[in-house]
């Protein structure tokens, strides 16, 4: 056997093994019980008893059972969707119910999918519910979009998107997508009714470092909530036949002014990637590659630094234990260090580094000049830098790094790997962790 057929097949036996329902049959009416269960839907003109029928009789895919899965699923289940295929890979966490509404307490340490699915089953015990606890690759992607009829991507990281949207292309099958961080989040309708996927408006994806995750930059609960919603009235809409489709416009919402404005999108482009005229992609790729970051949607690790200009929480332990003369640069923002901090830190956010705002680096270089008075040391003055999970940290490096001030002298900065979070699990179990 050629080394091409031993590697496709774990691939093949990895789509074989999944569980792809066969299509829902097509019915001309409704049971009595459906009809009360139904009825301020069945007497609304535009859906009526025809859309409920088509509603019963579709399937859809709903790729991520957090902030924004979980309220699309609860309204497709509660409005009488025939089917839903629920993709998750993770497990429910305490810092997930704020947002993911279909969990409880009771769920923890449950597959995200699962709970779904037993939350769903209490609410319409007709729908028929299919878990699967994976994490969504290009050996199942395709499979399971040709078994859908529609797809929603509740994901929240830049391969998946691209992944979803590259399957549905492939399999033909429209794509509801939408996002949510902090007070913000968008809606948009790829690949339907001739409007442009997600590669037409972003061919190329965002480098790693700039792109936030909900871990990363925090979101308020409600508003994927609020996009979750509007996404299962897209996904309505399209299963029922009924109203216009944001396939050629993006809803973005600002739930600070409590805002909604829609962007005209750009028509297919004849040149993408995927569905353009001449497409050079007609298998599904490695899209962490593509990336260039991990689909997932937990704080990302970036590598910026050299080994030598990073420390352990373990080293930097060593150098309080011994009492070592130092600087620690805090630089989480200001809601970040009011949930925890350690106390010899000293704080200048890293949006102000970026900015090289003069009265934040007068003040470090004055409390880096002050502590170095005080030490006895000859040898370069050591200064580290600190955040969440060890990004931004780097980031301030590399910031101090390029700073000119004589008054200084020899310092070496380097940053903690793994930051706070780190120092949570490695050093002190009793520092809080978000």
């Amino acid at each position: 056997m050629s080394e091409a057929g031993k590697s496709a097949r774990p691939a093949e036996a990895e789509a074989e093994a999944l569980l792809l329902p066969a299509p829902l049959p097509a019915r001309s009416e409704l049971s009595r019980p459906e009809i009360e269960r139904y009825s301020r839907q069945l007497v609304l003109a535009e859906a009526g008893v025809r859309g409920q029928l088509r509603l019963s009789a579709c399937s859809v895919l709903v790729v991520g059972c957090g902030g924004l899965g979980c309220p699309l699923a609860q309204y497709l289940a509660a409005a009488g969707v025939g089917r839903l295929g629920l993709v998750d890979h993770d497990a429910v966490e305490l810092s997930n119910l704020p947002r993911q509404v279909l969990h409880g307490e009771s769920r923890l340490g449950r597959p995200k999918a699962r709970s779904a699915a037993a939350a769903l089953r209490e609410l319409n015990s007709a729908v028929e519910c299919v878990p699967y606890e994976l994490a969504l690759g290009r050996h199942t992607a395709l499979a399971l979009a040709r078994a859908y009829d529609v797809v929603a991507d509740c994901s929240d990281n830049a391969p998946t998107r691209y992944l979803v949207n590259d399957a549905c292309v492939l399999a033909g099958k429209p794509l509801v997508s939408a996002s949510a961080l902090r007070l913000e989040g968008q809606l948009a309708v790829y690949g339907y009714r001739g409007g442009p996927c997600y590669r037409c408006l972003f061919p190329r994806p965002p480098p790693p470092e700039t792109v936030t995750s909900c871990a990363d930059g925090g979101v308020l609960g409600v508003v994927p909530g609020i996009l979750g919603s509007l996404q299962a009235l897209e996904v309505l809409k399209i299963a029922m036949g009924i109203g216009t489709s944001l396939s050629q416009a993006m809803l973005v919402f600002d739930a600070l002014e409590g805002r909604f404005r829609h962007i005209k999108l750009r028509p297919r482009d004849p040149n993408c990637a995927v569905c353009g005229d001449h497409p050079s992609v007609t298998a599904l790729q490695d899209y962490e590659l593509f990336c260039g970051s991990s689909a997932t949607d937990k704080c990302r690790t970036l590598s910026l630094l050299r080994n030598e200009e990073r420390v352990s929480v373990e080293e930097y332990k060593r150098v309080l234990d011994g009492k070592v003369r130092h600087v620690l640069v805090d630089v989480r923002p200001q809601a970040e260090v009011d949930i925890c901090r350690l106390p010899q830190a000293v704080f200048v956010p890293l949006s102000k580094l970026q900015q090289k705002d003069e009265e934040s680096l007068k003040f470090l270089v004055q409390r880096i000049c002050e502590a170095r008075q005080l030490s006895h040391e000859n040898t370069a003055f050591p200064v580290y830098v600190v955040c969440k999970v060890g990004n931004d940290s780097q980031k301030a490096v590399k910031i101090l790094q390029g700073l000119s001030y004589p008054e200084l002298g020899l310092i070496s900065i380097k940053d903690i790997r793994g930051g706070l979070m780190a120092w949570a699990v490695k050093i002190n179990p009793e520092f809080p962790r978000y």
